[in-house]
C-alpha cells in the first residue's frame, strides 16, 4: 500500500517555504581521498538500500528513459540519509562529486533537497557529470521556449512573465501542478484563472510540457 501511495502522489511539489536552509558552506572535501569516499560511500547507500526503499524501487521500476526522481521520493531519501547516515548529508557528498567531476565554481545549491535531486541524478546515470539542478532547468527552459517559438507561435510577454514564474518554481520544487497555481507567487497574479486567461485550451498542455521537458 505504500509503494501505491508513492506512485499515485509522487508529482508532489517541495515546499519552497520550509526548505532546509544552507546552514553550513564550508564542508572540507579538499582531501581527494575524501571526496572519493564520499561519493564512494553515497554510491554504496543507494546500492545498498535500492530494493528496500520505497522511492528508489519506484524510480528503478520505472522504464529506463521515462525515470525521474520527484519529490516524494528524494524527501524520502534525504529523511532517510538524515536518520541513518548523517555523515552522507548532501552539501558535503555534493561537494565530493563537484571535486570530483571539476564543475565550475562550485557553487552550493539553496536547499539539501535540490542537492539531493542533483546527486540522485547523477549517481542514477541520468547526468554524465554533477549539474546544479537550477542551471539545468534553466537552459532546459530556454530551449523549450526557442522550440515553441520556432514556427508563427510568439509569445507575449505576459505569458512570457508566468513562463518564468513556472520555471522558477519548477527548479525549486521539481515539478509544478495545476494547484500550485493557488498559491505564491502565483495566487497575487491572478492565479489558475489567470493561466487559463492566458493560455487558453492550451494552458493544461503547457503545465505538462514544462513538467516533460524543463524539469527532465
Amino acid at each position: 500500500e505504500y509503494i501505491d501511495n508513492v506512485r499515485r502522489v509522487h508529482e508532489q511539489l517541495i515546499d519552497t517555504v520550509n526548505l532546509d536552509e544552507l546552514r553550513h558552506a564550508g564542508w572540507d572535501t579538499s582531501s581527494g581521498a575524501r571526496g572519493t569516499d564520499l561519493v564512494q560511500g553515497f554510491q554504496d547507500y543507494i546500492a545498498e538500500h535500492r530494493d528496500e526503499i520505497a522511492a528508489f524501487r519506484v524510480f528503478y521500476a520505472q522504464p529506463h528513459a521515462q525515470r525521474h526522481w520527484t519529490y516524494l521520493m528524494v524527501k524520502e531519501i534525504l529523511d532517510h540519509l538524515k536518520r541513518h547516515r548523517p555523515h552522507l548529508a548532501p552539501y558535503r557528498v555534493y561537494e565530493a562529486y563537484a571535486e570530483l567531476d571539476n564543475l565550475p565554481g562550485k557553487a552550493q545549491p539553496k536547499s539539501e533537497l535540490i542537492a539531493l535531486v542533483s546527486l540522485l541524478r547523477r549517481a542514477s546515470g541520468i547526468d554524465a557529470a554533477l549539474e546544479p539542478y537550477d542551471e539545468r532547468v534553466r537552459r532546459n527552459f530556454q530551449d523549450w521556449v526557442f522550440r515553441k517559438q520556432a514556427g508563427a507561435l510568439k509569445f507575449s510577454e505576459a505569458q512570457m512573465e508566468w513562463l518564468r514564474m513556472i520555471r522558477d518554481h519548477i527548479a525549486a520544487s521539481v515539478s509544478i501542478a495545476e494547484d500550485d497555481l493557488d498559491y505564491a507567487p502565483f495566487d497575487a497574479k491572478g492565479g489558475r484563472g489567470k493561466m487559463w486567461q492566458l493560455f487558453g485550451d492550451q494552458a493544461e498542455a503547457v503545465l505538462r510540457e514544462l513538467n516533460e521537458d524543463v524539469a527532465a
